[in-house]
């Protein structure tokens, strides 16, 4: 049993309307229990859209309250397990962690901070995106992602606002998705919601399609396990991204 000085806390914030991210992440980080353990905290997001009501569920201070709480279980780093800056802006999370830091005194990071360092380790230029979100969301993604140099060059939604919908999505449907973005051949296909349940059906796809298959569930806990430094080797059958050697190309299934 390792020496509980040297636990490692992981403190994740939390949609309140969100039943994917806690029990998968969990399950993803279970080759790496009692070293490694994840613990969450909620504030309240029920929808997502581009307009005021949506825009103001991702305020500062009711995330800093939240992270308040998790700063009190001692944690090594905070994560926003969400991908609002997707369609809000990349800045929004830099500022956000910013501010989480020095609110709490621990390091902060994001699920769109994890995944835009995925996409620059792997030199990612064209993009397939799947998203269930509606169809201004989606574009609004798009054009911040060719903001930085990356082309959306296939995409599928679901047309969803309501955030605990977005569980309901099937991992059929996400495969499918998946598959028709695939034939775009991008470098990349990137399912962006964290509360969609894409974590155990990622790997599957990379081995079929020979593209990586960067699931949001899984490069938020990638992206708190590199920035504490802890190996991910154990991870590995969960996706390319928790090999050591994950920039390597796939190559498709004969």
């Amino acid at each position: 049993m390792p020496n509980v000085a040297d636990r490692q806390l992981i403190a994740m914030l939390t949609p309140s309307s969100n039943t994917v991210l806690e029990p998968y992440t969990s399950w993803l980080a279970q080759p790496l229990f009692p070293e490694v353990s994840v613990h969450f905290g909620r504030f309240r997001v029920t929808r997502i859209a581009l307009d005021r009501n949506s825009d103001d569920q991702f305020a500062l201070e009711p995330i800093l309250q939240a992270a308040d709480y998790l700063a009190d279980a001692k944690p090594n780093i905070i994560a926003w397990n969400g991908t609002s800056a997707s369609w809000l802006g990349f800045d929004a999370d830099t500022r956000l962690c910013s501010a989480i830091e020095e609110r709490t005194g621990v390091r902060a990071t994001s699920a769109i901070l994890g995944l835009n360092r995925l996409l620059a380790d792997l030199g990612v230029r064209k993009l397939g995106l799947v998203t269930p979100y509606t169809g201004d969301v989606q574009q609004r993604i798009v054009a911040n992602y060719a903001a930085i140099g990356i082309e959306t060059i296939s995409e599928r939604h679901s047309g969803l606002s309501d955030n605990f919908s977005f569980s309901e999505v099937t991992e059929d449907n996400i495969e499918a998705m998946c598959r028709d973005v695939a034939e775009a051949k991008p470098d990349a296909i990137a399912i962006v919601c964290t509360n969609m349940r894409g974590p155990l059906v990622a790997a599957a796809l990379e081995k079929e399609l020979g593209i990586p298959v960067l699931d949001s569930v899984s490069f938020t806990l990638w992206g708190c396990l590199r920035e504490l430094d802890i190996p991910t080797e154990k991870l590995s059958h969960f996706g390319s991204m928790f090999r050591t050697n994950y920039r390597v190309p796939l190559e498709p299934a004969e």
